[in-house]
């Protein structure tokens, strides 16, 4: 066996965990959930990261790698950037992602559903996942402001980080913004026990708003942000990807995984470019072994989520703010090149991109749904206009 098997599985789950983790912590402080829902929600996460890359990669003969849903965790973190709290309670959050895996399930078992996905505009969909983004590199100046001596050096660190390795820059700013948090005597005391991992069952809650408000677009972001990307990383390596499979099975595991708190499980993206590559196994044929270390990696950080939940909540919040608005710069960027690449839709996904981002509530949905119904509905009107035109 090659060594670099297991080295390139633990560079992607390091890189998966590390890289987006701040971006979860602001999602679980949004809906205020209590630390031991917190360690649920982080613990269910990793046990189905483990789970569903375990089977898919060993049932296709694949390096197929499942990842929560960053955009999903963006998505409810911009409700309440800044370690408020949100709209949506821990139960209501809940009823939403138990919507959402169902939406992730069906779309496997149903072609329909899927087709009328991918029919949705690229760019209207990557206007509505900026819109949700942005809001937090906005939070991370915003506490730049009210904290220059604590947040500034971490920024500046980053900067120059990247230029070497973006995939480990915001790994080396969470070890440095513990570090400098500890110097300027910011962290509170903690219990220096390592914890056992738990699961905590939370009671759902549905209602109409956070069903539209919240379910849907966060089935759409981690559909259009992660599936159909980590699909194309496999094509891109030669594989051709089992989408009804892979869709089927990380529906089943968000809808097992939502009543312990966590939110959709996805197909990795970036994380799996780490592990489909020749340098992780010059035969394509062996590469599906690195997605079953990339599994036991996961279960590893699962048997300590209570400690670093524990160890997170010891920091500022403004830390976690940083580190999250750092994490999504990258995404961000991807998604405005997408988003206003076409000329034909740009207007759309602008309009789509300002509602978004604005925060707007109506009716009790939040602003991502009628960003995306905004940016539908112009486009329906430039295409009636073209036909009364013609």
């Amino acid at each position: 066996m090659r060594p670099s098997l297991v080295s390139s599985a633990l560079v992607a789950a390091l890189v998966g965990f590390g890289g987006s983790g701040a971006v979860v912590l602001s999602a679980i402080q949004a809906v205020g959930a209590t630390p031991v829902e917190s360690a649920s929600w982080l613990t269910a996460l990793c046990l189905s990261m483990a789970g569903t890359s375990f089977w898919l990669s060993w049932r296709h003969r694949m390096p197929i790698l499942a990842a929560w849903s960053t955009p999903g965790a963006a998505l409810l973190g911009a409700t309440a950037v800044g370690g408020a709290t949100g709209p949506y309670d821990i139960q209501t959050a809940v009823g939403a992602f138990l919507a959402a895996g169902a939406l992730i399930l069906a779309s496997g078992l149903l072609r329909p559903l899927s087709d009328a996905i991918a029919r949705i505009p690229g760019a209207v969909a990557a206007a509505m996942l900026a819109g949700v983004l942005i809001a937090f590199p906005i939070a991370m100046f915003d506490a730049a402001t009210a904290d220059p001596l604590l947040i500034l050096p971490l920024i500046g660190l980053y900067l120059v980080a990247r230029l070497i390795s973006t995939a480990w820059a915001v790994i080396l700013v969470i070890g440095a913004a513990v570090a400098w948090a500890m110097a300027l005597d910011r962290v509170a005391a903690i219990d220096g026990t390592l914890a056992v991992a738990d699961l905590t069952l939370i009671t759902p809650t549905f209602t109409v708003e956070s069903l539209i408000g919240l379910a849907l677009p966060l089935f759409l972001v981690s559909m259009a942000s992660q599936n159909l990307p980590g699909f194309a990383v496999l094509r891109a390596a030669g594989y051709e990807p089992p989408a009804r499979s892979a869709l089927t099975v990380t529906g089943i595991a968000s809808i097992v995984t939502a009543p312990f708190g966590a939110h959709t499980t996805t197909m990795a993206a970036i994380t799996a470019a780490l592990c489909t590559g020749p340098d992780t196994h010059p035969d394509p044929a062996q590469r599906w072994k690195s997605g079953l270390f990339y599994a036991f990696f996961y279960l590893v950080l699962a048997a300590v989520g209570v400690s670093l939940v524990s160890a997170f909540s010891a920091l500022p919040a403004s830390i976690v703010t940083t580190v999250a608005g750092l994490a999504l710069l990258t995404p961000l960027m991807g998604a405005l090149k997408a988003a206003m690449a076409p000329e034909e839709t740009r207007f759309a996904a602008t309009a789509t991109l300002a509602a978004t981002a604005s925060g707007l509530t109506l009716l009790g949905v939040g602003s991502a749904f009628w960003g995306l119904a905004l940016g539908l509905l112009v486009l329906g009107l430039e295409a009636l206009a073209r036909r009364l035109k013609g």
